[in-house]
């Protein structure tokens, strides 16, 4: 049996482009180029699978007026009501808790501007990567220390007006502090002389008096020493032969501009500040990874198209919006259409005031007045010509 050659195959397949996505003419030339290594196919056989392929993809193409969202809402709605309402540990990270289940696909759908437990996944560059002790250093110097982190007790002494820092040897050597290091941390922020006794740090206000002592010792507790606004808490882990740092908190500017960090594999669960930082497309991929990982750890499927379509909608204006009544529900052309979703009187009166007029274009508004709905049968008009009979008048 005589196999045609790889030319041939690249050929035959590129014939499929214009008639199915390119992404699907790349994967099936390498798939056929990846077995036609192992064992000959023949031309009858190249034909076929390429016939088939073209045959699987007509097939998957969604009808014209075939209700999209209404299956969409269906296909995600109903599993939804399988998912549980508990919080799970990350990834197999035992010390993070992060939002899963039905709270997380909630908080996606509604778009919150902060998510309830946000969360980064920071990979490093090679080099950094492959270092335990760099990896580690690196995750030390991201993590947010403020002066009451490293603090053991703080004491206002207001007999000798000074405020007093006992700072905690442990935390500060796990870390990489020292006394004279956030002594010079307080002394160029604040502009005051810190004296350094021991683990104690003592600083008097340049004016006397009760509520500047007050002021200073609230400046002081709250002073950042190291680390990146938004970070609380870090974690080095290995994972695929490479350290990953794990963060409670999320800052992807800070976080992707700095040397050691690959920006290209790092992420946060925060969509709103992925568009913020990447833009709109960014959002919408985070929109999709982040659905679909939540219902993959429930442990259900859903078809792709169905949340891409959700993401498509929550975007589509350049800006994330949510799925309800101050988002994609609340922004319908169609006064009918936001009265039946929620706060009915509210729209009709708005509408009345500045004297709307509904053209009656989507679905609900025709479910409303009782008129044929312009979806599936109902999107075309149809005339039945009537024929005339032979020799009738």
């Amino acid at each position: 049996m005589v196999g045609v050659s790889a030319d041939t195959i690249k050929s035959e397949v590129g014939k499929l482009k214009g008639q199915v996505p390119d992404s699907i003419v790349h994967e099936l030339q390498g798939s056929l180029l990846r077995v036609s290594k192992d064992r000959a196919i023949t031309r009858e056989q190249l034909g076929e699978i390429i016939e088939s392929v073209k045959q699987a993809y007509i097939n998957a193409i969604v009808e014209p007026g075939e209700a999209v969202g209404t299956v969409a809402a269906q296909s995600i709605g109903e599993p939804g009501t399988q998912m549980t309402l508990r919080t799970f540990h990350y990834a197999g990270v035992a010390e993070l808790n992060v939002t899963l289940g039905l709270p997380r696909i909630i908080e996606i759908i509604d778009a919150r501007k902060m998510p309830s437990a946000p969360l980064m996944k920071i990979h490093l560059k090679e080099k950094f990567a492959k270092s335990k002790e760099k990896a580690k250093e690196f995750a030390q110097k991201i993590e947010l220390t403020t002066v009451e982190d490293v603090s053991l007790q703080t004491e206002v002494d207001l007999i000798n007006t000074v405020f007093v820092v006992t700072l905690n040897r442990p935390v500060m050597q796990r870390r990489g502090l020292t006394p004279t290091k956030v002594a010079s941390a307080i002394k160029e922020a604040l502009k005051i002389d810190v004296h350094v006794d021991g683990y104690k740090l003592r600083m008097k206000p340049t004016t006397v008096s009760l509520s500047e002592l007050r002021k200073l010792a609230s400046k002081v507790r709250s002073l950042t020493l190291r680390g990146l606004k938004g970070i609380t808490r870090v974690l080095v882990k290995m994972e695929d032969n490479e350290y990953v740092v794990y963060t409670e908190g999320s800052n992807l500017s800070g976080v992707i501009t700095m040397p050691e960090v690959d920006p290209t594999r790092t992420v946060t669960n925060n969509i709103h500040e992925i568009e913020k930082v990447l833009g709109i497309e960014a959002a919408r991929n985070a929109i999709i990874n982040e659905a679909v990982k939540t219902l993959e750890e429930q442990g259900l499927e859903v078809d792709l198209r169905h949340i891409m379509l959700v993401a498509d909608m929550m975007t589509a204006s350049g800006e994330v919006m949510q799925v309800g009544r101050h988002g994609v529900s609340g922004e319908k052309a169609s006064v009918l259409a936001r009265a039946s979703f929620e706060i009915t009187t509210k729209h009709l009166l708005d509408a009345c005031i500045h004297g709307e007029r509904d053209r009656l274009d989507g679905i609900i508004e025709n479910v409303i007045a009782g008129q044929p709905i312009p979806l599936g049968t109902g999107s075309v008009e149809l005339v039945m010509g009537r024929e005339e009979k032979s020799g009738a008048k």
